[in-house]
């Protein structure tokens, strides 16, 4: 079994979907490739793949993986739904939620953020506006992921097309919650998009067709992870999931 890189910020997240060009075997690829960069650019890229390829990749590639969704469950009769437990015991050490693909209702997301924290996942929850960003906030992720529906996969960067609606989410949630770290996504394809995101206070880019839908992914991860190194100024710290209620199972998420 591969070891599992270390998570630093700045994050490259890249949402795998469901891509014919991210599934089973080209999903490995993909984040071998992913490996390969972050090695060369000591920058934390964590690929987001489907359930199915997350044991493959943890155990193959030796990547921090992150789940595309958990369901707020506890074991028991929930055929059909995803147990956050079986997405850590898979090697996830992080899920996504409510992506605008996987929309969930407020109240699902809390208890979502809830059973993370319980299994030791860290909490990566999209949001699309100022409002529920500060309201999500308040149920203290680990992360949010800034995003625009309406620019994803259109190669328009939320991050120069809607500068101020990442400003806005970052003073609401600044004022709720500053622990949580923030990223944004949609539309980001350079190294350009990179650095403005940075310039706006961002701790990390997600992106997903850019990267997977190129005939070269190793060419625009490492345009993209070079940007981040480059307008990265802070001192990165490690990250340990999650932040509370962990007991003796590690450090402080971002402390």
């Amino acid at each position: 079994m591969t070891a599992v890189q270390k998570i630093t910020l700045p994050l490259l997240l890249v949402g795998f979907k469901t891509y014919i060009e991210a599934t089973g075997e080209n999903a490995t690829k993909l984040a071998r490739i992913a490996r390969k960069v972050s090695e060369k650019t000591d920058i934390c890229i964590i690929p987001i793949p489907q359930f199915t390829d997350i044991a493959t990749i943890t155990r193959q590639v030796g990547i921090p993986v992150f789940a595309q969704h958990i369901d707020p469950i506890e074991p028991g009769s929930f055929t059909g739904h995803v147990l956050p437990e079986a997405v850590r015991g898979a090697g996830a050490v992080g899920t996504l939620l409510n992506h605008s693909e996987k929309k969930l209702r407020l109240n699902e997301i809390e208890a979502a953020i809830r059973r993370s924290r319980e299994v030791g996942l860290i909490s990566c929850v999209c949001t699309d506006n100022p409002r529920v960003s500060a309201i999500v906030a308040g149920f203290d992720p680990d992360m949010i992921l800034i995003e625009h529906p309406q620019l994803i996969g259109t190669g328009r960067p939320i991050s120069k097309v809607k500068p101020d609606l990442i400003t806005k989410t970052l003073q609401s949630v600044r004022r709720v919650n500053p622990s949580v770290h923030l990223i944004c996504g949609a539309g980001i394809t350079s190294g350009a998009d990179v650095a403005a995101a940075l310039d706006l206070g961002m701790a990390g880019i997600g992106a997903g067709s850019a990267i997977v839908k190129t005939p070269d992914p190793f060419r625009v991860m490492i345009d993209l992870a070079q940007a981040l190194r480059s307008k990265w100024s802070q001192k990165r710290i490690r990250i340990c999931p999650p932040k509370k209620d962990r007991g003796n199972k590690g450090c402080s998420f971002l402390k």
